[in-house]
């Protein structure tokens, strides 16, 4: 069963004392590109997460967003102050108030807002280890692929609809196809006829011009080709692996026979056909675009 390319999944983790929490969004793209969104502790695995990803997802575009939850103090760092900042900050705010004629007392809050007065001491990156990260990362992975399969099973149940629309419309050109070469033959017996202007017909030639013209007007290979193509789509979404490729590939070759046919139809019954199937077509690609 084919994969959606758009999905979502979370999960949450004990990691280094703390808990992490993972989100993964996957949306359309051509290729696979992810865009990791970390905290500053967890940059060191940034290799590791990458590589995780693109085993997990072939195509899309990937976002991952981690971030810790709950106890921040012991992540962000402890709050430190530096006495030594503080007294040298006081004599400068003094010194400033003197030089400008002010009075009162300079307060606590002014005091801290001055810069490294108070800072968030910074941590160490190295106690967050891969081993511990990589099951968090697994399972929002696993959350996230389990949407795009259920997303994947609606596509691909909306794609067969439109692979056996196509068959339908192709079986209706295919029994009208042999009722054009008749009336192709009348329409050319009558102009011959009418040039020759009451003259014998010669059958010969005649019937030479009516192969020629079947010839021209034949739809068999491009019909047999075509159903080929559909059994090829069919056969793509019963596989359990990316097909959005292999299935944009086909729907290109289907467009290409059933323009062809367009070109030969001469028969306005068979020209509302393959518009009709090129609607349909139109559709299936739409949806094979969300196709991993």
């Amino acid at each position: 069963m084919p994969f959606s390319m758009t999905g979502f999944g979370a999960a949450e983790g004990a990691v280094a004392g703390g808990t992490l929490r993972v989100e993964i969004r996957t949306v359309n793209h051509r290729f696979f590109t992810p865009a990791l969104k970390l905290p500053s502790e967890l940059a060191p695995l940034e290799a590791e997460i990458r590589d995780r990803l693109r085993r997990e997802f072939d195509r899309g575009h990937v976002v991952l967003t981690v971030r810790w939850i709950g106890d921040v103090a012991r992540r962000d760092g402890a709050l430190q102050l530096d006495i030594d900042r503080a007294r040298e900050a006081m004599a400068r705010l003094r010194e400033l108030q003197t030089a400008v004629g002010l009075s009162g007392e300079i307060s606590i809050d002014l005091l801290a807002r001055q810069p490294d007065v108070l800072r968030v001491a910074e941590t160490d990156s190295s106690d967050v280890s891969w081993l511990e990260v990589e099951p968090v990362i697994a399972d929002a992975t696993a959350d996230c692929r389990a949407m795009r399969r259920r997303e994947g099973e609606v596509l691909a149940v909306e794609l067969r609809q439109r692979l056996d629309q196509l068959d339908a419309l192709a079986r209706r050109v295919e029994v009208r196809a042999p009722e054009r070469l008749v009336r192709e033959r009348e329409r050319l017996r009558g102009k011959v006829a009418e040039l020759l202007d009451g003259r014998p017909v010669d059958e010969g030639r005649l019937l030479q011009e009516v192969a020629f013209a079947a010839d021209r007007l034949d739809l068999t290979e491009e019909l047999v080709r075509l159903r080929a193509h559909l059994a090829a789509a069919r056969a793509a979404l019963d596989q359990d692996r990316p097909v959005g490729k292999q299935l944009g590939f086909l729907a290109q070759e289907l467009g290409r026979e059933i323009n062809t046919m367009g070109a030969k139809a001469n028969d306005a019954d068979i020209a509302q056909q393959v518009i009709a199937m090129k609607g349909e077509l139109e559709k299936l690609r739409e949806q094979v675009e969300n196709l991993e």
